[in-house]
């Protein structure tokens, strides 16, 4: 039962995501009084791109080949651990954060590899971009979540969800706010989205992810647009779990997991409109001032840990 509930939440992540960054773009067009694409069309761009030729440069190692099932098979396994429906599974034991920002930052460290692995001055460029935010964001996650987890008593995802559905005031207090904000703007910075990244930018000097990937076609650029997607949904789903535990399945029950379905979909239909919301209310932040934005969430994350000790 756990084992085929592993892969139920595998299938969510795999096949939900490009759903997910459908939802964001339309819902930002539709702000914008635009009429936009429909919500399907990344399932579309992914089918047509797995149909095309792929072009690789004479220049590239065996590391541009690699990288995009690297990426995606790291998101598969991020799947295996992070807590989308229940929170009793078979890899339940592995669901330590510190496993999952690794799994992450392995994806991030080969991908600005690539970047630099084609020899092109826009690759090298969004490489240096990327470690460079990564380097300030990543530490970020680890305290905001470490916040929370001095609460619930335990570092397991699996563990901090359970207590804190258990335990609803145990949120209701400065601390669980602050690592909130500080998870959320880390989210933003990790995936790409504004005000650190444009998504949507076709502006070589301002790109940073859509730097390092300039050189992918075909298959292997399918791989990493629908890695990026999962990674969105992952970060999403974490934001919906973990500081907002309503609905999670706390047992295998067939209700309690249509019941966790239903929840999930809500919350991360509220994060979508959270999303296109900023995306269209900010501009993108001028790329020194980047550092700024996640030296803030540090602190707020900080802080997070901070209150743990004095406000119990």
């Amino acid at each position: 039962m756990e084992i085929a509930i592993e892969f139920l939440q595998l299938a969510i992540v795999m096949f939900a995501s490009p759903l997910l960054v459908g939802l964001i773009r339309k819902a930002k067009a539709r702000l914008q009084a635009r009429r936009g694409a429909p919500v399907f069309q990344p399932y579309a761009d992914i089918r047509k791109l797995l149909s095309k030729e792929t072009v690789v440069s004479e220049n590239t190692s065996w590391l541009f080949r690699f990288t995009p099932y690297l990426l995606a098979t790291t998101m598969m396994l991020s799947a295996l651990i992070v807590p989308v429906l229940s929170t009793r599974t078979t890899l339940g034991f592995m669901g330590n954060i510190i496993a999952l920002i690794y799994l992450f930052l392995l994806g991030t460290f080969f991908l600005a590899l690539v970047g630099l692995d084609a020899g092109s001055a826009f690759g090298g460029m969004g490489a240096s971009r990327e470690v460079a935010i990564a380097a300030l964001a990543e530490p970020t996650v680890l305290i905001a979540i470490f916040g929370i987890a001095l609460r619930a008593g335990t570092t397991s995802l699996d563990g901090m969800i359970t207590r804190f559905a258990a335990e609803p005031l145990l949120m209701l207090n400065t601390g669980h706010l602050l690592a909130f904000f500080a998870f959320f703007i880390v989210a933003l910075a990790e995936n790409g989205r504004l005000p650190v990244d444009n998504p949507t930018t076709h502006l070589e000097l301002t790109m940073i992810h859509e730097a390092m990937i300039l050189e992918y076609s075909g298959r292997y650029l399918a791989l990493v647009e629908w890695a990026a997607g999962m990674k969105l949904f992952l970060f999403l789903t974490l934001l919906s779990n973990l500081f907002f535990p309503w609905g999670v399945a706390l047992d295998n029950t067939p209700v309690a997991l249509v019941i966790a379905l239903i929840a999930l979909a809500i919350k991360l239909v509220v994060f979508v409109g959270a999303i296109a919301l900023l995306e269209t209310s900010v501009a993108k932040l001028r790329l020194f001032r980047v550092p700024e934005l996640l030296a803030g969430s540090f602190t707020i994350a900080l802080l997070a840990v901070v209150t743990a000790f004095f406000l119990r």
